[in-house]
């Protein structure tokens, strides 16, 4: 596990290191563009000794990386800070000062960083359509149905239920609209044993699957290995890719999402597993970790139900990868309102939450979709209204340019000191909320 920990890592730092030069070289270029001096361009912090630093001769710019992973950041003569004020807040601005900026190209500078991020996403989308392309599974062939959860089962769904439209709306195509259009609507119509049945779904339905932990539905496909990662559970006692997951000691398996269910929610003690093996039938004893996983990946969808490739040109990709990009965004703007209820706060996670979301095993595909992810989140995140973070300075440029009256840069400054501290006790919460999880 501890393999898997550090590819996660890993993975979570080659991506933010991207999202953090994406974001602080907008700023970087808009500040160039508009006669800013940048007097330090660095990517992570360096409190005390930098890990690398060069001083450009031309410019006067310092860049360098530091030593601190947890952000980055493009510092401009004539920002407001406590140096700021220390040294020029009696002086006249200098015309290389951002200060001394129209209040448009201020704002311009700003919202650059969340500009360029947002680019980032509808590039990264692009490729990945271009390269890779989409893959549709069409729900009438989906002939076993779904599997749900718990939850799900107290409204009214049962496994091999198949979903036949959301409060009118047919859904056709498997994707992630589909099972947030299932979960967010009033009437979900589903056909069991050849039945149409029409289920109503409670208002705070997201609430309940945020708090179950275990998901809402998911597709009826059977246990099957795809590989098996060095080190865990599984690789110990023997699974090979192929095997086919038949029963947990004494519970018949019919999918995957049952199996996991078992496995997560069951006693931490040694199972009795029984996997079909070609032609054979084998019984093996395993103990999952203490998150309830023996470290296996499984097969696929597409190996199991016909899976329709659509493949883009690169003029098609575009289109594709900004309707990516605005879905993800629209979809993450949406949940937000979930933070705000206590099923939503006490699933807020930190570094090890966002590590998570990458693969057990590196592969490309997940690690730019994750990236792109991240990349739309990171530009949201920056855009909300909080001082230290871009969306404070806008907030506080845009105030000036309706009213015609200059926030102060005493005001900013305790501004941004109360931002500061709610960033600090945010980030201590969240990564509270891991170390929790992760202990308990």
């Amino acid at each position: 596990m501890i393999l898997v920990f550090l590819l996660k890592a890993l993975q979570l730092m080659l991506s933010f290191t991207l999202l953090v030069f994406v974001h602080e070289l907008g700023h970087f270029l808009m500040a160039r563009l508009f006669g800013v001096r940048v007097e330090r361009f660095f990517l992570f912090f360096d409190m005390g000794r930098p890990l690398l630093r060069y001083k450009s001769r031309k410019s006067g710019t310092v860049y360098g990386i530091g030593w601190l992973p947890l952000g980055g950041y493009c510092s401009m003569s004539g920002m407001v800070d406590e140096r700021f004020l220390l040294h020029n807040e009696n002086t006249e601005p200098q015309e290389y000062e951002f200060r001394s900026k129209a209040a448009w190209k201020r704002l311009i500078i700003m919202i650059a960083g969340i500009v360029f991020n947002l680019i980032l996403a509808v590039i990264l989308y692009t490729g990945i359509s271009y390269h890779w392309g989409d893959y549709r599974l069409w729900s009438d062939q989906v002939t076993s149905g779904m599997s749900f959860s718990p939850t799900a089962q107290k409204v009214g769904f049962q496994d091999n239920d198949i979903i036949l439209s959301a409060d009118g709306k047919r859904l056709d195509v498997f994707s992630d609209s589909f099972y947030r259009s299932v979960i967010t609507a009033e009437k979900v119509k589903v056909l069991r044993n050849g039945e149409a049945l029409t289920i109503d779904i409670p208002a705070n339905m997201m609430q309940r699957v945020i708090s179950d932990k275990v998901g809402f539905m998911g597709i009826q496909v059977p246990f099957v290995i795809d590989s098996v990662l060095p080190e865990s559970p599984a690789g110990r006692v023997g699974l090979l890719k192929g095997d086919r997951l038949l029963q947990i000691d004494t519970t018949e398996i019919k999918d995957a999402v049952e199996a996991q269910l078992l496995f997560k929610n069951g006693p931490l003690r040694d199972r009795e597993l029984l996997v079909v093996r070609g032609s054979e039938q084998v019984s093996l004893t395993i103990q999952p970790d203490s998150a309830g996983y023996i470290g296996v990946v499984l097969a696929s969808v597409n190996t199991i139900y016909p899976v329709e490739k659509v493949k883009y040109s690169i003029i098609e990709s575009v289109p594709a990868g900004i309707h990516k990009a605005l879905r993800t965004l629209k979809n993450y703007v949406g949940d937000m309102k979930y933070v705000f209820t206590k099923e939503g706060a006490s699933q807020m996670g930190g570094f090890l939450s966002i590590g998570n979301l990458f693969p057990k095993m590196f592969d490309w595909y997940s690690f730019w979709n994750i990236t792109a992810l991240l990349s739309v989140i990171l530009a949201f995140m920056n855009f909300l209204p909080i001082p230290m973070l871009d969306g404070g300075y806008i907030m506080f440029t845009l105030w000036e340019i309706i009213t015609g009256k200059r926030v102060s840069d005493k005001t900013i400054l305790k501004a941004n000191r109360i931002g500061l501290l709610f960033l600090l006790l945010l980030l201590l919460y969240a990564n509270g909320n891991d170390i929790f999880r992760a202990l308990f």
